[in-house]
């Protein structure tokens, strides 16, 4: 499975009270159980108008199904394709 960040557009999702944010997430694990194994949603983050989130899948179209079964817009799409962190730095080619 390749890990994607999703780029969602929804007006002042950052406003959302916790049952709200609670309801989608509700949603979207519904949505995720029908789907099966090919995809699992890892975790996202809210900013004002936008969720960012990180899927691991097994490609782009699962992580569209999913955007509109679950009625969560997919704005961009973007495959992950290496990570690093501060401890880059200090690893050994």
């Amino acid at each position: 499975m390749q890990k994607y960040i999703i780029e969602r557009e929804i007006p002042k999702v950052g406003t959302f009270e916790r049952e709200q944010l609670r309801d989608a997430s509700k949603a979207s694990n519904a949505v995720l159980a029908e789907l099966g194994p090919d995809i699992q949603w890892v975790e996202s983050f809210v900013a004002d108008d936008k969720t960012f989130c990180v899927y691991l899948a097994k490609d782009e179209a699962i992580i569209q199904r999913h955007a509109k079964m679950s009625g969560f817009p997919a704005t961009k799409i973007t495959e992950v394709k290496r990570l690093f962190d501060p401890t880059t730095a200090y690893a050994r080619a």
